[in-house]
This record gives C-alpha cells, structure tokens and sequence, in this order.
C-alpha cells in the first residue's frame, strides 16, 4: 500500500514537472499561442502622425550663377507629415516611439487601439539613440508589460506590432535573429535587437515582444535596399528606452556617463601583439587629463575587454555600456595590462558637463559660415566624436536650416581643420581666418567620420 501511494505520488510529481517542460517549450505555432500573445498587447500600440514645417529655397539657388543674377531666393514654407508607431508604457499617458517619429515636430497626434485620437506633448527626445518620448492627458490607459532585453537570447520568438505603410494594428512574427548589433550608421549609441519578423516603414516605434506579450524592443530600422522587408529589421532594446525615460524623469533631459578615454578596435594583429588570447575589447589610446579614467588609474595601451561584467567586443559596445551607466555610479571595469587580467573601479562622470565648451561661437556675418555654431574641442566632444588626438580644430555644434553654413556643406559634427590652408585649431584662429576672407571663392578642410576632406565653395 505504501509502496502503491509513493508511486502515485512520483507519477504525479513526473507528470506535473513534464507539464511545466512542455508549457516553456511550447511551439508557439500550435493552437492560439499566438493570438493570445497579440490581443494582449495591441491595444497598448498607438498610430502617431506627426507635422512639422520648414522653410525651403528652391535648389536652383545652390547654383552661384543662377543666384548671381536671381539674388538668394525667397524661401517658402512646406509641411513635413510622419507616420509611426508608439508603445504605451504608463497608463497615465506615457508612450514611446522613434526620435525620427516626433522630433522637431510642431504637432503629434496619438490614435489609440479603439480609434480615439489625443493631441500629444513631447517630454523628451535623444536623437542619439532615436528614443521619444510623448504623453497624451488621459489614464486608465493599457500600458504594456515591460520586459528585460538583457535576457533575450538568438532564437526566442517575438512578435512586431505596429502601423506599416498606415495599416493599424499589423502583427508580424519572427524570431531574435542577432543581439548587440552596431556599427550600422543608424545611431550614435548602437546595441541593436535584429529580428527577421516583418519590419517595415510605419512600423518605427512600434512593439517587438517576447511571447508572454512583454516588450522587449522599439522597433526602428530595416535594412533594405528596397524599402521593403527584407527579413533584417532593428529594434531598441527596452532597457535603453526605459533608461532614457528615467534620465528624463530625474533630470529634464538625457544624461550619459563619461569615461575619458580614446580608444580603438582591436584587430587580431594588436591581439597578437598584446598576448591576447581573441581580438576583443577596445584599446586605450589615450586617458584624458582630469577624467573619471584617469582618477581611477587607467593606462594607455589598457584593453577594456568587460564593464560591470559585460563583455567589450568592440569600441562601439564599450560606448554604449558606459552611456548607460548614470553619473556617480561605480562601475568595474576589467582591463588586459601586461598580459594580466584587473579590475578597475570608476566613478563614473556627467558626458553632459564634460562637453559643455567655454567658448561657444555663432558666427553671423561671414557670407560662406554664417549660421554655424562653432566650439573648441573638449576632452568628452574627442570621445564622444571619436576625434583622433591628432586632429587640431574646430567643432561645429549645429547649423541653421538654410543659412549659408548649411548651402556651404557644414554639419553637425564637423571639424574645421583649416580654411584657405590656414590651421583652424581653435576659435580665435578661426575667428581670425574668417575676419580676413577675401573674394568670392574659400576652401575648407573638414575631418568628417574618419576622413579629412576639403570642399571649395565660390560665391
């Protein structure tokens, strides 16, 4: 009788534990897994449209002899429309969606799962990583479960929920097909979810979900060259977002970490050099004067190869790591020196205060630069650009739509490395070069991405 009732008891105990195996390895194909998965979260997916107007000249006024005898052209306003995709994260009203949905715009209208539609505020924007973030005054909305994107894994099945080509509520399925994607041109700081589910345009801020309907990602890219779904499409992952989302809450805008150090890839002939057993991890270059790396006793010649135990593949991993890591906070970062493994504890700075320069110019009455706004270089500008420490110049912070900065060729990012052959390393240099141009014609040598080149203008 005992012996009967102890294997009851196991047969039970076999059947249960054989239930839960099969409950998490269920083929997400079979019955209405998936349907499930989707009802739960549609109605947290929102269609945005977007409207901003800008100012616009005819391109015929590029031309210097079309203007030589035309004058400069009266510009004339054009409505710019976008459409997207948003994720309810509150249910007091907060979504987020793609920075390229919203940014700029001077109207965002939100239409919810059950046809409403909502006029909406921006809170914040970081066009760095393409992360918005919108309200609309309403509660008791369906926010969505969110999820942990450092748990996913190559081959967890997902779904892609959002508005494609203005069609509501599109649910696409797939799988992780790639973690940690960067280097794609898409963002400043790169750590992309690539899924083959169907991603295409209108889909950017929309849902990526796991299947137990948590959000795991913002979808944002495909890579096509068609424009179309291709089966290689790019999602934010939800840790990024919730984490831009909380640097807006506590600060009113974006804070990132700041290292200060200059690095570089590690090819497998530095690895072999350095007695590296892989070509991983990024290579200290440079250690800024007076930065958090250089307090905490970092070297040149130091490889990074993991920060709070996260592995450093490459320079854009590290970047990214260090951006998401709040100012103030100690983080262990583990370098190769000497062909020994140690830890490095740094207390991490504010990028933001790092970068703010102590002359910042608008230039205004120069006819080939007006409108740029042009600054020194900083320690956390070099970092942040990846600026050789060998390249001396100027860096431009932004240019005005439409101004002669702008037809010139200028952008964001630039560094003015000279002008008529005169070295610009610093704004009194460049202040001097400008204030003595002569004539109609000005050459300009430009370290842009990597690469030095030089544009001739005539005007």
């Amino acid at each position: 009788m005992v012996r009967t009732r102890t294997f009851m008891m196991c047969a039970a105990l076999v059947l249960c534990l054989t239930g839960m195996a099969s409950a998490q390895s269920r083929n997400p194909y079979e019955g209405d897994w998936v349907a499930d998965v989707a009802a739960k979260v549609l109605p947290s997916v929102v269609n945005i449209s977007s409207m901003k107007t800008v100012a616009q000249v005819s391109p015929l006024f590029s031309d210097p002899f079309f203007r030589e005898f035309f004058g400069g052209g009266v510009p004339h306003e054009r409505v710019q429309r976008a459409l997207g995709s948003g994720v309810i994260i509150s249910p007091d009203g907060y979504i987020v969606t793609n920075n390229h949905v919203v940014g700029g715009a001077d109207k965002v209208e939100v239409r919810l799962s059950d046809a409403r539609v909502f006029p909406a505020t921006i809170v914040g924007t970081d066009p760095k990583s393409d992360v918005a973030i919108i309200k609309i005054n309403k509660t008791g909305l369906p926010a969505i479960r969110i999820g942990d994107s450092a748990k996913l894994r190559i081959g967890d099945f997902v779904l892609a929920v959002g508005n494609p080509f203005g069609l509501e509520q599109t649910v696409t399925m797939g799988i992780i097909s790639a973690l940690g994607r960067s280097g794609l041109g898409i963002t400043d700081y790169e750590n992309f979810i690539q899924t083959d589910a169907a991603i295409n345009p209108g889909n950017s801020g929309g849902a990526l979900v796991n299947m137990r309907g948590e959000l795991i990602g913002i979808n944002t890219a495909i890579l096509s060259r068609t424009g179309g779904n291709v089966g290689i499409g790019f999602a934010i992952p939800v840790n990024l977002a919730m984490g831009i989302k909380k640097s807006i809450d506590r600060y009113g805008k974006v804070v990132r970490g700041w290292f200060g150090v200059t690095v570089q890839e590690v090819t497998p002939e530095l690895a072999q050099s350095l007695g590296l057993t892989s070509a991983r991890g990024a290579l200290v270059n440079e250690v800024i004067k007076g930065s958090p790396a250089e307090k905490a006793g970092m070297k040149q010649g130091d490889v990074i190869v993991a920060i709070d135990d996260q592995p450093v593949t490459n320079t854009a991993s590290m970047r990214f790591h260090i951006s998401e890591v709040m100012p103030g906070a100690t983080m262990k970062v583990k370098v190769v020196r000497d062909g020994r493994e140690r830890v490095i504890p740094v207390v991490v700075g504010d990028l933001s205060k790092a970068q703010i320069p102590e002359h910042m110019v608008l230039i205004q009455d120069d006819r080939f630069l007006a409108g740029a706004t042009v600054a020194d270089l900083t320690p956390a500008s070099r970092e942040t650009l990846e600026i050789p420490a060998n390249v001396k110049g100027v860096a431009v912070i932004e240019v005005a739509d439409n101004s002669a900065a702008s037809k010139t060729g200028l952008k964001p990012g630039d560094i003015i490395v000279s002008i008529n052959n005169v070295p610009t390393r610093s704004l009194q240099e460049l202040k001097k070069v400008v204030d003595g141009l002569k004539g109609r014609k000005m050459s300009i040598s430009l370290y842009r991405q990597g690469a030095v080149m030089t544009l001739t203008i005539i005007r």
